[in-house]
């Protein structure tokens, strides 16, 4: 994805992080940075992004665990990737629907520039258990449980619980309606 002035300055104004160094490339450079840079919480945002696109509306992120490397300067791209490292099957019940299962699942997250990782670590979230032995009592609709096609790649066939392996990398991703924006 294209890490852009504005992608860097709005996601810090989203945040309330109003550090001169997320929107001021003077004093930027004062501090010794070549330009503005993205703040975590904005890396944050776009990583639980890039997971809930790639399985769907009926992911839930429960744990977000990322550490900072190389900058985000306007200008760079930025790849995701991400590999399911493991994926638990318990009688929990899903939130939004206590007819299904839980299943959890593990993802490890990487993101790139040109200087290097920027972002490096885990997500853990939920989705329904798609698996014979623990389906549903009653059908769940289809809307609450079929992942919508993403931007990021395509979405695993197999249903709502992944295979291990790998996540598709983040392509390019189009701007939002402006209803949507923050």
């Amino acid at each position: 994805m294209p890490i852009t002035r504005t992608l860097i300055v709005a996601g810090a104004i989203a945040s309330r992080d109003y550090q001169d160094v997320h929107h001021d490339t003077e004093l930027a450079r004062e501090k010794g940075s070549p330009d503005i840079f993205m703040n975590i919480l904005t890396t944050n945002g776009l990583v639980g992004r890039y997971i809930t696109d790639h399985f769907g509306p009926a992911a839930t992120l429960r744990k977000v665990a990322i550490r900072l490397g190389a900058p985000n300067y306007p200008g760079d791209t930025m790849v995701l990737t991400g590999t399911v490292e493991r994926v638990e099957h318990s009688d929990q019940r899903v939130e939004h629907d206590q007819s299904a299962a839980a299943v959890t699942v593990t993802v490890k997250v990487t993101g790139a520039n040109g200087i290097g990782k920027h972002v490096t670590g885990t997500v853990t979230l939920t989705l329904p258990d798609a698996a014979p032995d623990t389906a549903p009592a009653r059908p769940v609709p289809r809307a609450a449980t079929a992942p919508q096609a993403p931007p990021t790649g395509p979405v695993p066939p197999a249903g709502p619980v992944p295979p291990a392996g790998p996540v598709p990398p983040t392509g390019p991703v189009p701007p939002a309606p402006v209803e949507d924006a923050v």
